[in-house]
């Protein structure tokens, strides 16, 4: 009888792939699984659609706390690609020598953004400034501001130069070249940012709380208040969670959606 072939572990690029994959099971994947199944159960472990209908009915609040959240993040998403934008352009068109301004912009997000916050805070109070809609907002537009600016960066320094040089032999004025070809070209950066931005700023909680002194009450509040041990309400806190995520993934399919037709539109 032959004797079977031993297994040999080789250390190839798949292996390093092996605890990735690993972690993400653990705490990625099954605790999306165990959201999933708490959306469809009672206080007592049993099967139920009561949670849905909890949050969709708007017993607890659910939509509205939802509705102010979007609204929110989108006065700050405009408000960052406002700022942003101009920002990212300038840096883009002097790239060579505004390196030093790229690291300044990134600088921030090496510090924890509740230290970033909390610091903030101290000093709208040093300043005696009252908290509320007015310093949610600065905080927001504060933590993710970057987030706006890197891609669109990005985005602009990526950009064929001869493009503007040939609109700009065409005789188009430079008004024109922005808008009928930096702009466009500029799109995928301009979803991207917006998605980065939006997303994080509808699902906050500690900025918001700790910037209005707990008077403003958005989505992410509420899905910590649920899952808090005070609340303790499971269900309802894990369909929130699902819409979250079904945001996300909507954010992220418009991502894509941008970036084919860019692709089909160059060619």
């Amino acid at each position: 009888m032959k004797n079977k072939p031993k297994f040999k572990f080789r250390l190839t690029r798949r292996a390093f792939a092996y605890p990735y994959m690993i972690f993400m099971l653990l705490f990625v994947v099954v605790p999306l699984v165990i959201i999933l199944i708490n959306a469809f159960l009672d206080d007592n472990k049993q099967f139920t659609f009561q949670n849905f209908v909890e949050f969709f009915s708007d017993a607890g609040g659910g939509l509205t706390v939802l509705g102010n959240s979007l609204v929110i993040g989108l006065v700050t998403t405009l408000i960052c690609l406002v700022i942003g934008y101009p920002v990212a352009y300038f840096l883009a068109k002097y790239h060579a020598s505004s390196r030093v301004f790229v690291l300044l912009f990134i600088l921030p997000m090496w510090v924890n953004f509740l230290i970033r916050t909390l610091s903030t805070k101290a000093l709208f109070m040093q300043l005696n400034v009252p908290l509320g809609m007015g310093t949610v907002l600065f905080g927001m537009v504060y933590n993710y501001l970057p987030y706006m600016i890197l891609p669109l960066h990005t985005t602009l320094v990526s950009i064929d130069h001869s493009y503007i040089e040939a609109a700009e032999d065409l005789g188009a004025d430079k008004m024109t070249v922005f808008l009928k070809t930096v702009l466009p070209l500029s799109l995928s950066g301009i979803v991207s940012g917006v998605t980065m931005t939006f997303i994080p700023a509808i699902s906050t909680f500690a900025i918001s709380e700790i910037l209005s002194s707990s008077k403003i009450f958005l989505f992410g509040d509420a899905i910590n208040m649920h899952f808090s041990k005070t609340t303790n309400s499971l269900g309802v806190g894990s369909v929130m969670s699902l819409v979250m995520l079904l945001l996300v993934i909507l954010s992220n399919v418009a991502v894509n959606l941008t970036s084919k037709d860019e692709e089909v539109s160059a060619l």
